[in-house]
């Protein structure tokens, strides 16, 4: 090589760094570390070729107002993108749903203001909490994608949910099979994310 010649990237090199934020789906509840979600998913994208570092910042339990109160430590500087996973406990308590999309909101909004693009894993409610619920908890994720021009991901637990085989015991939670299945439907969006990231603004 000529010594005129640039030096390569270095940063071209690094891997694109990730933080999953989210509950306990995240967090890998009832699960050998290895069996997380960040952990399955940075292994099959690094089986794909993809390099990428993926972050566990999933804390069981968590509501999407846990989730900003906690954004400016859970999130480090240098993060390069967040799978944002979080509302189902807020389902499951009940919440107004116009309170999750707000701290949901704010938690993107602070995100984009630190120039960290984000992934919307979405979350159903289930019907046993009445059509009207049901409505209006299920808006909350394709109207904050489009309102913030969002990677979304409609449903994180599709394939998975209300199927006995694949969760624990408690019927909320994926086992290991469930997580691995979790992590297949989501890799090309989780893909199609990384690629929006190394393109960059």
């Amino acid at each position: 090589m000529s010594l005129l010649s640039p030096a390569p990237s270095r940063a071209a090199d690094r891997p694109v760094r990730i933080v999953a934020l989210g509950d306990s789906l995240t967090a890998g509840y009832g699960l050998p570390a290895d069996a997380a979600f960040p952990v399955v998913l940075e292994r099959v994208l690094k089986a794909k070729g993809q390099a990428v570092a993926v972050a566990n910042a999933g804390v069981s339990g968590d509501t999407a107002t846990g989730g900003l109160d906690r954004i400016d430590w859970s999130v480090p500087d240098g993060t390069d993108g967040v799978i944002l996973e979080l509302g189902a406990n807020d389902m499951l308590r009940g919440t107004d749903p116009a309170m999750t999309e707000a701290a949901l909101e704010a938690i993107i909004t602070r995100l984009k203001g630190r120039g960290i693009p984000v992934l919307l894993a979405g979350m159903r409610a289930p019907p046993n909490l009445g059509p009207d619920y049901v409505r209006r908890f299920d808006a909350i994720y394709p109207a904050l994608a489009a309102r913030h021009g969002l990677v979304l991901y409609p449903f994180f637990l599709d394939g998975i949910a209300g199927d006995r085989g694949l969760n624990l015991a408690d019927g909320l939670h994926p086992t290991r099979a469930g997580v691995e299945r979790v992590v297949a439907g989501i890799v090309p969006t989780v893909e199609d994310f990384l690629q929006r990231l190394r393109k960059g603004p």
